[in-house]
């Protein structure tokens, strides 16, 4: 049985945050997380290979960011939200009140045009 590895949050650092939400589909991952609860890495809408989004989902794992548990042969992820708002107060709220959308998730096509 695979396991994972989360660091604890007083290891990470503000820089690595950074470059993990930088990536709007992992953005869009962080989103559905905080909306769905608990949910497989294949719960997550977005139009990219099974390799990508395991590849986004260990950023953010790396980064502190996500939990993920293993449930029989499902991976199920969760936002470390409380833990995550205590080290860094407001980061989350602000990075995904300014969010543009992943070009594979369900976006208008208007939505991906810069004004």
């Amino acid at each position: 049985m695979k396991e994972y590895c989360h660091p604890s949050l007083d290891e990470v650092t503000l820089p690595a945050v950074m470059q993990a939400l930088s990536d709007p589909c992992r953005i869009a991952i962080v989103r559905t997380l905080l909306d769905g609860g608990e949910v497989a890495c294949n719960g997550v809408p977005l139009e990219i290979s099974k390799a990508t989004r395991s590849h986004h989902f260990a950023i953010l794992r790396d980064a502190g960011l996500v939990a993920t548990r293993v449930e029989g042969t499902r991976c199920m992820s969760s936002v470390r939200k409380e833990e995550f708002d205590a080290r860094f107060p407001g980061l989350l709220d602000l990075v995904l009140k300014h969010e543009k959308p992943c070009g594979g998730a369900a976006a208008k096509a208007g939505d991906l045009v810069e004004n």
